[in-house]
């Protein structure tokens, strides 16, 4: 069973959203194609779905600007933009996105005291989400992750499908993800190759 998870295309990390990707609204073009090529047996997503009152929001914080570095429940945290937030348009798939092939979606970022990056536990790794176990029980085998963005929540995912899921195949398809920093993107492929997640293109999965 080969699944496509598809990480936070939300209007909030595409351009006019509260915490933008560059180019992030680019790569639903190639997700699209991804899907409809009929390449995976299973398509998959995660959504950012914060309370208001998020703890990684600078707001919630005296004093506090977007992207200070502060803490949240004793651990480091960036400080955000308010972004995601439940039932909110800013927190909705991007209108284009093809929403109507999925077959589950995984909210996350629920918890106002932890943040969550990964699709598959919180960043305190102390509550894990319902992914993993969905996944097994549909007998995944082959797991292609992309989305936004690449050196946060992707990699994230990515790395937690590893360790989570060690008898999976894990691939990150590069172009069909965007990231928040040049630096941050090189730092995070690398990581996701040292932990043995293959990097792939889309051309490559519609060729095959």
């Amino acid at each position: 069973m080969k699944a496509l998870l598809i990480i936070d295309v939300q209007n909030g990390f595409c351009p006019g959203g509260n915490l933008p990707v560059p180019e992030g609204d680019t790569i639903v073009t190639i997700i699209n194609r991804l899907i409809e090529d009929g390449a995976y047996d299973l398509i998959t997503a995660s959504q950012d779905w914060h309370p208001a009152n998020h703890g990684s929001f600078a707001s919630q914080h005296a004093g506090a600007k977007p992207f200070d570095m502060g803490t949240l429940s004793g651990q480091p945290q960036v400080m955000w933009p308010d972004h995601c937030v439940q039932g909110t348009p800013d927190a909705d798939f991007h209108a284009d996105l093809n929403t109507n092939a999925f077959d589950y979606i995984q909210q996350k970022g629920e918890n106002p005291a932890v943040d969550s990056y990964s699709a598959f536990r919180d960043n305190d790794q102390a509550a894990i989400t319902g992914l993993a176990g969905y996944l097994r029980a549909q007998q995944v085998t082959e797991l292609d992750v992309c989305g936004l963005a690449t050196d946060y929540c992707v990699k994230f995912s990515a790395l937690d499908a590893r360790a989570m899921l060690p008898d999976v195949k894990v691939r990150f398809i590069e172009d069909a993800s965007r990231g928040i920093a040049a630096d941050g993107v090189k730092a995070a492929i690398a990581e996701m190759r040292q932990a043995g997640v293959a990097i792939v293109h889309s051309d490559e999965i519609l060729a095959d």
